[in-house]
């Protein structure tokens, strides 16, 4: 067992790495560079992969195993006293927008049904909604096609998740660190991390640096194909409704909305590949999000534009995550790449590299193979 372990990324997958790490007894360092644009401090997170239609087949299994780990990882955090999540189940609300998508329901409307029957967690009993029933769930809405209705889909806060997973690490006794680390490696291992002058002695290594992860991997020679790409979420305020418990918006589309308490409403997202390493708010991706949320929800007209956020998601080239050790490395693991869905497997994804990090085996029934870095490594 490693009995120091550093945690280079302090976003979710980072934080959950560095809080799974602690709990066990180990030593753990959390070095986070805190860069603008870092995707967890963007990010609201839909729970409930089930309601996906565009990842790859192997995204699936993963995923509701991520979901299905959620309620012991808010429990650990609730009795770690480590503070408020945003976690909350809502329901949600597959909208066809116009009469095309109405034809594509009963499509969609199966498709949930078989995923739920076997075993996809946060979605329960599909039911078909008409326009004023949808509406009356979310009073802003228009759905002319009709809606279904995920009664089990839950949502969370990226910022208040991170910071409670932080908050529980430190009460396991773990260092916080803010500033630059750089891996020091002699041979096929990393003996430590350099982080603005001050040495950490390492066991071993996570690099969890989000879209910032190619550098690392640079630094180290291994190839690490991770990309960022650009989202803007719009932040819209109904100051006189209580918008706590109103579902989630999905549909046949990318962008969404959900809510928080206090009239919160937030609409998003852009998916800018190519972006660079650019966290401007642009005059293009508020009028694409804005369009969008008005066109699901006309009665959003009135809100205020309260605030953007602008997040650098780390894409991979076929939009899984990278997770496992580091090809030709003895002690290094990653996990990073996962695109637009880090709220839903961040969490799991940093408890298996911490996990792998005190050599521990992943779960047997879980196959890490189409996640493994050494996909890219000859790429």
């Amino acid at each position: 067992m490693s009995e120091r372990v550093v945690v280079i990324g302090g976003g979710i997958v980072g934080a959950s790495a560095a809080y799974h790490v602690a709990r066990s007894g180990a030593a753990v360092t959390l070095v986070d560079r805190a860069d603008l644009g870092q995707a967890t401090a963007a990010g609201a997170g839909i729970i409930a992969p089930g309601t996906s239609l565009r990842p790859l087949p192997a995204f699936f299994p993963f995923a509701y195993a991520a979901v299905a780990a959620y309620p012991a990882l808010l429990d650990h955090l609730s009795a770690d006293g480590a503070g408020e999540t945003g976690y909350r189940t809502v329901g949600a609300l597959f909208v066809a927008a116009d009469e095309v998508e109405a034809k594509r329901l009963s499509e969609a409307e199966a498709l949930f049904t078989e995923r739920r029957r076997a075993g996809a967690p946060n979605l329960g009993d599909v039911v078909r909604l008409d326009e004023a029933a949808a509406r009356a769930l979310f009073p802003p809405l228009a759905a002319p096609g009709g809606a279904l209705h995920l009664p089990d889909a839950a949502r969370v806060d990226g910022r208040l998740l991170r910071d409670a997973l932080r908050r529980g690490a430190e009460r396991h006794g773990a260092t916080l660190l803010r500033g630059h680390g750089q891996p020091v490696l002699e041979g096929d291992r990393v003996t430590g991390v350099r982080v603005d002058g001050q040495m950490l002695a390492a066991d071993a290594l996570v690099i969890a640096g989000g879209a910032w992860s190619g550098d690392l991997g640079e630094a180290l020679g291994v190839r690490l194909p991770v990309a960022p790409q650009r989202g803007q979420i719009l932040h819209l305020d109904l100051p006189d409704e209580e918008t706590a418990d109103w579902p989630i918006v999905v549909g046949f589309v990318d962008h969404y909305l959900l809510t928080f308490p206090g009239g919160r409403v937030v609409a998003g997202a852009t998916r800018e590949t190519g972006s660079g390493f650019d966290p401007r708010i642009t005059a293009g991706g508020v009028h694409q999000a804005l369009g969008q949320a008005l066109g699901l929800a006309p009665g959003l007209a009135g809100a205020t534009l309260a605030e953007v956020r602008v997040g650098l998601r780390p894409a991979s080239p076929d939009g899984l995550p990278i997770l496992g050790r580091a090809p030709g490395l003895h002690n290094v693991y990653l996990a990073t790449g996962h695109g637009p869905s880090g709220l839903q497997l961040g969490p799991f994804s940093g408890a298996l590299a911490a996990g792998m990090a005190l050599g521990a085996s992943p779960p047997p029934n879980l196959d890490l193979a189409p996640f493994a870095p050494e996909r890219f490594a000859a790429g």
